[in-house]
Formats: C-alpha cells, sequence, structure tokens
C-alpha cells in the first residue's frame, strides 16, 4: 500500500520525530511504499496568496477558491503545490504526525492543508464527504501533548474529540478520506524514558495492522 506521512515538527530528535523514524522503518520493511513531506525540512511556507498559482484568472480581486478552480482546470498550481497535491492523489493511507499547539495543528501543517487542498482539485460542487474525490483513501491523525491525558475533559483543556472534530471532520472528511482514530500520546514531557520507549513500541504495532482498522464515524459527533 502507499503511504503519505505529513511531519510537522522542528526538531529532529523529538518525540515526534521519533514516531516519524519508526513509522518509515516499520512501513518500509513490511512492503508498503511511503513518500515523507517534512514540511520545516522543506521551508514549507504556509502563506497561500498568488504565489500558489502559475495562472491568473482574476488579476484584479484575488479569490483564492476562485483562483483555485480555474488552476484546476488549466494545470495552473505552482510547481511545489503541484508535488504535494500529487502525494495525496497518490496515496492509500495519510498520515499527520504533528505536536498540538494551541488546541490546532502547527501554523506550517494548516498553511499546506490551506494551499494544498484546493478548490476543484481535492473538493467540488458536489464532491464532499461520502461523495468526496478522496473516497477509498484512509486518514491517521498522530499527535503528541505538553498536557497529560487526566486535562483532556470538558471542564479543563476540553474532550480531544471535540479540539480535533474540526480537522477530523472539517478538512479529512469532507474531501472523503475515510478517518481512523487518532493516534495521541500525552504528556510526553512528563513521561520517562522507558515509558516513551513503550510509547513508540505501541505505535510501531499499531503500524503493522493500520490498514485491517475501521474508521471512526467522525460525523456523527453531536458538538
Amino acid at each position: 500500500m502507499k503511504i503519505l506521512i505529513i511531519y510537522a515538527h522542528p526538531e529532529p530528535q523529538s518525540m515526534n520525530g521519533a514516531l516519524l523514524s519508526i513509522a518509515m522503518e516499520t512501513l518500509t520493511a513490511v512492503g508498503h511504499e511511503v513518500k515523507i513531506s517534512d514540511l520545516y525540512a522543506m521551508q514549507f511556507n504556509p502563506v497561500s496568496d498568488r504565489s500558489n498559482f502559475t495562472t491568473v484568472n482574476d488579476p484584479l480581486f484575488f479569490k483564492q477558491q476562485q483562483e483555485e478552480a480555474y488552476a484546476s482546470q488549466t494545470e495552473g498550481f505552482a510547481n511545489f503545490i503541484e508535488q504535494e497535491q500529487q502525494k495525496v492523489e497518490w496515496c492509500d493511507l495519510m498520515i499527520w504526525q504533528f505536536p498540538l499547539w494551541w488546541f490546532s495543528v502547527p501554523a506550517i501543517l494548516k498553511g499546506w492543508v490551506d494551499r494544498v487542498f484546493a478548490m476543484g482539485r481535492f473538493y467540488k460542487n458536489g464532491h464532499i464527504y461520502e461523495n468526496g474525490i478522496f473516497q477509498g483513501k484512509k486518514a491517521l491523525l498522530s499527535l503528541t501533548t505538553g498536557g497529560p491525558e487526566a486535562n483532556y475533559i470538558s471542564e479543563r483543556y476540553g474532550d480531544l474529540d471535540v479540539i480535533l472534530h474540526s480537522l477530523q471532520r472539517g478538512i479529512l472528511e469532507f474531501t472523503g478520506f475515510s478517518v481512523l482514530r487518532p493516534h495521541v500520546i500525552y504528556g510526553t514531557e512528563k513521561q520517562s524514558a522507558a515509558e516513551l520507549t513503550l510509547r513508540i513500541e505501541e505505535w510501531k504495532n499499531r503500524l503493522l495492522n493500520v490498514f485491517e482498522e475501521d474508521p471512526i464515524a467522525v460525523g456523527n459527533y453531536q458538538g
């Protein structure tokens, strides 16, 4: 199978870096094809503007969705955007590996979505959710948190399912992906080296059977 990992952490020696490394090692060892978009190493610019495109539909007023739709019809995406779009189209499973920063993804990852998930290419009228362009593909969020699991309750930080809902429902399911249960490692800074080694082993074991997993019903969330 074909796996794309979108990696968003600036420190290769971090826990996120370790999870990326073990994912690459584990998945390739059992015969899967793996591609990586290491956003910090790529120095990916998260700012979305006219530089997304080589074409111009309306030179007087910039409306991103309008330009995206036009570029989708005219092969008008900038080369670095086109390369990322082709990776998403290529994969059977897309994994996002990131730390939870301010209850969301790092800005570089959100900017990647803003620039790559283009109207006309990744979604369009009549082609969202159950009719989404990426029907048949799966997606998985793998993330670390600074806070302990006990804090992710409605009375404290908020339920993690609620925090991740806009990502899983509003981006991934919106474009047709089936979403797998998120893989969360809580309170990484408070865990011992031995505990973190165990967490890495748990991630490895999950990946060995990841294509046997059923998706979760994100769309059933009633917040």
